[in-house]
């Protein structure tokens, strides 16, 4: 005997995850329902099989193929359009049309007795047996009414309660002969319950009702699609479920990563090359799909995760469904009853309240309140660039594809033939990126110069030696699991505002440009690159009496890619030193603070021991630098700035010195003893980079550890500004603790609010009418000082939905008063 599965209904009521799959294809503990459907079919000795598809039929067709994989043949009826229940299965009359078939639905879930069912209808010899169940709600369904021999004698299509008068209900699964097809119009719309089957009685044709014992459960909503996930959890129906039983009512499937001390309270599901991190909490009736990624701390109860789905560290997931490939940020929140549809992006701290949809490419911003279901708007980023270029978590946010389009779209901006100079950090994701990158530079007409793995500040020196622009990947400072796509100029720096937006636009509309054959770039891996830095290094800073001093120094190259550039630099500066920690290490392409603290207390130790002049640390790219003193104590990177702001001053006893206008106003007294002057810039590195490279700049700094030696550089270079420390300390005979000792404490707060992207610009109006007639300074936000000299400055994050807040007083008393006062404000005009 051959089945025919109807697989071509819509499923509108399950939107939105049928808007972009077919409801047949819903994964149920992570296996399709009509994959159910197959194998109970198969079972029952059922293997050639009739598929009826019409909607997305070729999703069907493509996951299930002609069966092979199942052992089943498969065959397909596509339907043009809908012909109802039975003129789907009169479309493949002409495979049916010699024998009885069963007809099943592929989108209900069951594990009835088929070959029961098939034996009772040969029985009585009917002409068709409808399979029937008993519900203790039949409202949704069509009544049947069987006399004690089971025929059938009444049917009533979805009643209201005063119609009902049975819960014996049709769960269109049947078993019919051929001559059926007699009553069934071909190419219209014709159903078995509303319309053949009351002809066939009023006839009086052997029409009969089987009541079967087991599970059915019609998915049709959203309801019934998560309790037929529970229902398979709780071993309420028979079907298979792939993987192992590690733990009572806890499954996890081939190749699934779950960490010991990930909380598993059961049943639950976890699909095939899932990762579930340490700290992550999953709580009963869970089903997590294939390849999840679930991050630590994350808590999912009654959750129905799909496949490919991010779900982002300290998120919180309850009694909600998550379409495929969908990235779920950090502290998101999806509340009972919700529904996100496929390639979606819930942003951080995000709240979708209960029964809310989101439809398939949507994106929920960051920290936004969502009640009211989402279904026009379009996904796409606000803003491309951040902070540090593009970026994002690998292979969530930025993954090789990203990479692709980003590096064409780059690549459009530029000339034909241009050169681009790459270069990345000693991570793997780093170097996978990149030669992503590469590939799409060169199919775009562009030439390019690979460095490999070089530290960031050489690979901007390198940029702005001939090349058109530059591209840099690497580990997310502190975030190891993240990516930056760092695009320079001619020049190495940062590209501009304009150049940024030009490149977003391209990116946005997918006009990427594309080589004919002839035009394909090339690749070329220039020699001597460190030694050609080094040499430009101390030929442009001024490193005299360095070799008469004897100094002595440690220096903690944190197995990062500083380390390739010191044993050259070092030998030729004449200095005493100690390299500690210079080989590389992939799996710690960057350092949390946690890591960073450790190792500068370590350093500490080791210069407090070997009687060095003073300690540096680089950060894992060479970009940044940290001091420790001759006693081994640690210069905090505010202060650090100062220090290396009074060695510059004191030395040149002119110019200015560049600072972002979030450094302590104890800059400005020490710049004005020696003679200098500070130039407030914005707290941008592009803004203070464009500041460092105009005449008359000394010096700059971030307070973060970046440092800008503008004789050599206009950008951060952590090897530039220890070549110029090593000579200022020299010549100077001072140490780092007694130059420290002269500067006045100062005392800066900073304080992060959430703030809904919504509200960002109201809080910022808050601030300002809140100023009354108080200075107000709006170099970067709006900084507000008193009449005593206190300030406090606001700040919205370009990025994120945050809003940053410093304030300076003459304690730390004040300023957290002042940082309290403001906040506030802040708070009262985001609520």
């Amino acid at each position: 005997m051959k089945a025919v599965v109807m697989a071509g209904g819509e499923g509108t009521r399950l939107r939105p995850m049928t808007s972009s799959m077919p409801k047949p294809l819903l994964p149920v503990a992570n296996r399709p329902i009509m994959e159910h459907v197959l194998r109970l079919l198969k079972r029952h000795g059922l293997n050639e099989t009739v598929v009826t598809v019409q909607f997305l039929a070729s999703l069907v067709k493509n996951y299930f193929g002609d069966g092979e994989e199942l052992g089943m043949e498969l065959t397909y009826a596509n339907e043009e359009k809908p012909l109802g229940t039975a003129g789907s299965v009169k479309n493949a009359e002409e495979a049916l049309k010699d024998d009885a078939f069963l007809v099943i639905s592929g989108d209900a879930l069951t594990d009835f007795d088929l070959t029961e069912l098939i034996n009772f209808h040969k029985e009585k010899g009917a002409l068709v047996t409808v399979c029937l169940t008993r519900v203790p709600n039949p409202l949704e369904f069509g009544i049947t009414i069987v006399d004690e021999e089971g025929k059938v004698e009444r049917f009533l299509e979805k009643p209201t309660w005063g119609q009902v008068f049975s819960d014996t209900v049709n769960t269109g699964i049947y078993v019919m002969e051929p001559e059926v097809f007699d009553y069934v119009e071909a190419d219209v719309p014709v159903d078995w319950s509303g319309d053949v089957f009351p002809q066939l009685m009023k006839e009086g044709k052997p029409v009969y009702g089987y009541v079967a014992e087991g599970y059915w459960e019609d998915v049709g909503t959203h309801e019934s699609y998560v309790k037929a996930q529970a229902d398979v959890l709780e071993g309420k129906v028979n079907v298979d479920l792939d993987g192992f039983e590690i733990s009572p009512g806890v499954w996890v499937a081939e190749g699934a990563e779950v960490h010991p001390d990930a909380v598993l309270r059961g049943p639950l599901y976890i699909g095939d090359y899932a990762k579930v991190e340490a700290g992550a909490e999953l709580r009963e009736h869970t089903v997590v799909g294939s390849n999840v990624v679930v991050k630590s701390g994350a808590f999912l109860h009654k959750a129905v995760v799909h496949d490919n789905v991010y779900v982002g560290p300290h998120s919180n997931l309850r009694g909600c469904v998550v379409g495929k490939n969908t990235d779920i940020m950090r502290a998101a929140r999806i509340e009972d009853g919700a529904v996100i549809g496929d390639e979606c992006l819930v942003g951080e701290e995000s709240i979708v309240q209960g029964n809310v949809r989101v439809y398939p490419f949507k994106t929920i911003e960051a920290g936004a309140f969502v009640n009211t279901s989402v279904i026009w708007e379009s996904r796409g980023q606000a803003h491309l660039f951040g902070a540090r270029g593009v970026s994002g978590i690998l292979n969530v946010e930025i993954t090789p594809e990203l990479a692709v389009r980003l590096a064409g779209a780059y690549a459009t901006t530029l000339k034909k033939g241009s050169t681009v100079t790459t270069a990345r950090d000693h991570s793997r994701g780093a170097r996978a990126l990149k030669r992503a990158v590469i590939s799409a530079l060169q199919a775009s007409a562009i030439d390019v110069r690979d460095l490999e793995n070089v530290p960031l500040p050489v690979a901007r020196q390198q940029t702005a030696r001939g090349s058109a622009g530059g591209i840099m990947i690497r580990t997310t400072p502190g975030v190891p699991d993240s990516v930056d796509i760092m695009f320079f100029d001619g020049q190495g720096a940062d590209l501009s505002q304009g150049s940024q937006r030009k490149l977003d636009r391209v990116f946005a509309r997918q006009e990427y440009r594309r080589a004919f054959p002839g035009e394909i770039g090339d690749l070329h891996f220039p020699a001597s690159v460190f030694d050609s830095y080094t040499g430009s290094l101390l030929r442009n800073v001024d490193i005299t009496g360095i070799a008469e001093a004897g100094l002595k120094v440690v220096v903690d190259a944190s197995n990062g890619s500083a380390g390739l550039v010191l044993p050259s630099l070092l030998g030729k500066l004449g200095v005493d030193s100690l390299t500690i920690n210079p080989g590389l290490d992939e799996s710690r392409p960057t350092e949390t603070a946690d890591m960073r603290r450790s190792g500068l207390v370590r350093l500490g130790e080791i210069v407090a021991s070997s009687g060095a002049a003073f300690g540096v640390r680089f950060d894992p790219v060479g970009e940044r630098l940290s001091l420790v003193d001759e006693k081994g104590r640690i210069i905090e990177d505010d202060r650090a700035l100062l220090v290396m702001l009074d060695l510059v001053a004191a030395e040149r006893r002119s110019g200015r010195v560049a600072l972002p206008v979030t450094t302590t106003r104890i800059a400005e007294q020490v710049a004005a003893y020696h003679g200098t002057q500070v130039e407030w810039t914005t707290t941008s590195p592009g803004d203070l980079t464009r500041v460092g490279g105009e005449e008359g700049t000394i010096f700059g700094g971030d307070g973060k550890g970046g440092f800008i030696v503008p004789e050599f550089s206009s950008v951060y270079d952590g090897t530039a500004a220890f070549v110029r420390l090593i000579g200022l300390v020299a010549r100077t005979q001072l140490t780092l603790s007694q130059i420290d000792a002269r500067i006045p404490r100062a005392h800066v707060l900073k304080r992060d609010l959430a703030t809904p992207w919504a509200v960002k610009g109201l809080v910022m109006r808050r601030v300002v009418e809140a100023a009354g007639d108080r200075s107000v300074d709006t170099t970067d936000g709006v900084r507000v000082v008193e009449a005593d000299g206190r300030w406090v400055m606001v700040l919205p994050d370009p990025a994120e939905a945050v809003t940053h807040l410093w304030a300076e007083g003459p304690d730390d008393a004040s300023a957290q008063a002042l940082l309290d006062e403001w906040s506030a404000v802040v708070d009262s005009a985001g609520r």
